[in-house]
């Protein structure tokens, strides 16, 4: 007789299990203490790099998650009707996934960049949408709050939003301030207990369903890019509201919105960082979401090569699969090298990041996080592209997920800064480089 247990049970046995990766022995509580975490540190208090045998039991285990939680009728639904599956938030939060780069006081697994690059590429194997909500949630949003947060922020925010019972999201963008950032309208004035917002901003993922939103504003206008500051909205303050959910060419589910605040107050306690050293958390930030989102492209690639291959295999023309054809058996060869080497490059880059945990005021290599998206994207949308040539009148037709991935892969081309804003990071960097060698 086959047994079969319940969803909770097994997210719990995947939980138990997930949480034993990479530790050899339970740690001691810290001791809190009232001192911020200095922006450019970006693992917990005695986070120890995990093992390729950690990181292979991890992908097996967001596997086995993904298998059951996000099959493709899932991934169809939630791409067919624009929804995010909301209670997906909470099995996340069960299985762990959602605080893996955060602190273990707060809930949190504290894997670290390349674990959560794991988590993301998986996640968007089995569904885009979904995962690029994931990386909404668990890295513009908590691992900002991780970093950046003091002791009762953490407190506060971070069990609700790492268990799944709260949903997060980042607001920086907008209409008028997409690649230009820094160049954002909306004001934070200060007032007796803290601050009022007012402005908007534009394609904030998340931002329908969010309960808390990490946001930026101009606090000394004035200033420029030294005027910036952080601080976390609570979703039900006075004055706040979603405008619209936008209706999007791909991602769709992943819920994207217009954000308004109408003199919205927000209390000091909750400024994120220090008054106007908010660009310096943007920046920084921007290198590790980079770096994560850069696992997303990965998983459409993969999920592509997962599609076309049984079928070049299976369709039979000329008395033969079209998979012995050598036209055909050379887009497949192209698409699984890019895959292969888009996944070298972001890994590489996510390894010697945790490598350099001990290393004080250690910062993200910033050419190298946005040329692992940069990289990532174009081929992820070449490769839907082939996918969609190889499976011919097949792909092109709705039954079959080719041109929703096609559809998915175009976003990481253009979020976390297009595919030219990341050239141009690319460039600036070496001229800075340059320069203080000279």
């Amino acid at each position: 007789m086959i047994m079969t247990m319940s969803t909770p049970y097994i997210a719990r046995t995947i939980t138990s299990t997930i949480r034993q990766v990479g530790r050899s022995r339970p740690k001691p509580r810290p001791i809190h203490v009232t001192v911020q975490r200095p922006a450019s540190t970006k693992h917990p208090r005695g986070f120890v790099p995990p093992t390729v045998d950690d990181l292979a039991e991890l992908r097996e285990r967001v596997q086995e998650f993904t298998r059951r939680e996000i099959p493709e009728k899932v991934a169809a639904r939630t791409d067919r009707d624009n929804d995010f599956p909301s209670d997906i938030w909470r099995k996340f939060g069960e299985a762990g996934f959602l605080g893996i780069t955060a602190d273990e006081d707060y809930g949190g697994l504290a894997m670290g960049y390349q674990a959560h690059c794991i988590v993301m590429e998986e996640i968007s194997k089995a569904s885009g949408s979904i995962g690029l909500s994931y990386a909404a949630h668990s890295q513009l949003c908590i691992n900002q709050l991780s970093l950046n947060g003091n002791n009762d922020q953490k407190e506060r925010f971070l069990p609700g939003l790492i268990s799944g019972q709260k949903v997060g999201a980042l607001a920086m963008s907008e209409n008028s301030a997409g690649s230009d950032v820094v160049s954002m309208k909306t004001t934070a004035k200060a007032v007796n207990g803290g601050w009022v917002l007012n402005g908007s901003k534009m394609w904030i993922t998340n931002g329908p369903d969010a309960d808390h939103i990490v946001v930026y504003a101009k606090t000394e206008p004035d200033k420029g890019s030294k005027g910036i500051t952080a601080f976390i909205l609570d979703s039900t303050a006075q004055g706040f509201s979603c405008a619209r959910k936008l209706d999007k060419l791909g991602m769709r589910g992943s819920n994207t919105g217009e954000l308004v605040f109408e003199d919205v107050f927000v209390p000091q306690e909750n400024m994120l960082g220090q008054v106007n050293h908010g660009v310096r958390v943007l920046m920084e930030g921007l290198d590790i979401e980079r770096l994560v989102l850069s696992a997303g492209p990965l998983g459409l690639m993969s999920s592509a090569l997962a599609l076309v291959l049984p079928y070049t295999h299976s369709r039979i023309q000329f008395s033969t699969p079209i998979a012995h054809n050598q036209l055909i058996q050379a887009k497949l060869a192209d698409m699984y090298t890019k895959y292969r080497a888009s996944s070298s490059y972001t890994y590489s880059v996510a390894n010697a990041l945790d490598a350099a945990h001990s290393t004080p005021n250690n910062t993200p290599n910033t050419k190298d996080c946005a040329g692992a998206i940069l990289y990532a994207a174009e081929r992820a949308t070449e490769c839907a592209l082939d996918a969609i040539q190889l499976m011919g009148g097949m792909g092109y037709v709705n039954e079959v997920p080719a041109g929703r991935l096609l559809r998915d892969a175009k976003l990481y081309e253009i979020g976390a800064g297009t595919s030219e804003i990341r050239r141009i990071v690319i460039g600036r960097a070496f001229n800075k480089e340059y320069d203080e060698s000279r």
